[in-house]
């Protein structure tokens, strides 16, 4: 858990949600993609306005799903939507609830706090990952990527995984590390496990200093932090088409793009983030000033105070 210096509780007793939710006499509750949680908080008392914020649900399919059959619950105890523009989001959102209150606005991100610092130089460009031993991550994709970066391009290439290894079926371990030993890159290839955020900002300003990128091969994303940390530590984004990252990265000013299952499009666009050093030193500088203008906390909290006021609440 990251500390925000802010009140946190931790618990699942409903005793002591009613008496936080009393003690606070809060306004308004934001959900996060919770469903059973409306019901719950309504018998436990709560009268305020309940908001459900959609970061993200992976697959397309899963989130249309778990929309639908959450309508009941929603019509029933929620007051209004948030997403942080992700374009499927938005769109399931207009097809299902068609006239429930909806509010979409980007998520708000610390640069202050989150942001480049110089280090030593690493010897050799670094390539890094992030996400979970599980098939929307598409970890094979970056293998496969790396793999071909590493025989083809630079043999020095070091390729950096950070992952929750408590989070991954045992056969899609299996599969992961079985890829790693046919691949042969065990000599370029570190796995990081659990790193704290507080760490991150590490490894992105000395990843974008090594001459490496970020790449982000996942199949749907919702609005993904890790790219806005990377780019507000000057590391330079590759990533698919994934919807949600439409907000955070432009083609050739704030990162690049490559078609999700083109491994020799993902290779070329990576040799040119590489070598390219005046393109990527203008996606380095225009991705972090990007972070700050359009992910600012000034500019959310505007946005987060007008959605309480037009859901009647006084601010």
């Amino acid at each position: 858990m990251n500390d925000h210096n802010a009140p946190t509780f931790i618990t699942n007793n409903d005793a002591k949600i009613k008496k936080i939710l009393q003690t606070g006499n809060y306004s308004a509750v934001v959900v996060v993609s919770d469903f059973q949680a409306l019901p719950r908080f309504r018998k436990l008392g709560y009268k305020g306005k309940i908001i459900i914020e959609i970061q993200g649900y992976g697959p397309k399919e899963t989130a249309r799903n778990a929309l639908i059959n959450a309508k009941p619950l929603v019509l029933a105890h929620a007051n209004g939507f948030l997403n942080p523009k992700t374009p499927h989001i938005t769109q399931l959102l207009n097809e299902i609830y068609p006239s429930f209150p909806k509010f979409s606005f980007n998520n708000c991100f610390d640069t202050t706090e989150f942001s480049y610092r110089t280090l030593p130089l690493n010897n050799a460009p670094m390539v890094a990952w992030i996400g979970r031993i599980e098939d929307n991550k598409n970890w094979r994709e970056f293998l496969h990527i790396g793999n071909r970066l590493v025989k083809h391009f630079n043999p020095n290439l070091q390729l950096h995984m950070f992952e929750d290894p408590t989070i991954s079926s045992p056969m899609e371990r299996k599969e992961f590390e079985k890829l790693i030993q046919q691949l042969n890159l065990e000599r370029n290839l570190t796995i990081h496990s659990n790193v704290l955020n507080s760490k991150m900002a590490d490894y992105f300003s000395m990843i974008g200093d090594s001459g490496g990128f970020l790449c982000s091969t996942s199949k749907v994303e919702g609005a993904p932090l890790s790219l806005l940390e990377a780019m507000s530590c000057k590391c330079p984004v590759l990533t698919t088409d994934s919807d949600g990252v439409r907000s955070s990265i432009v083609q050739n000013q704030t990162g690049k793009y490559y078609t999700l299952g083109n491994i020799e499009e993902a290779v070329n666009q990576a040799k040119e983030l590489m070598t390219n050093k005046t393109l990527r030193e203008q996606i380095r500088s225009h991705a972090q000033e990007y972070v700050k203008k359009h992910f600012n906390p000034d500019q959310y909290s505007i946005n987060f105070i007008n959605m309480l006021k037009s859901l009647g609440i006084k601010v």
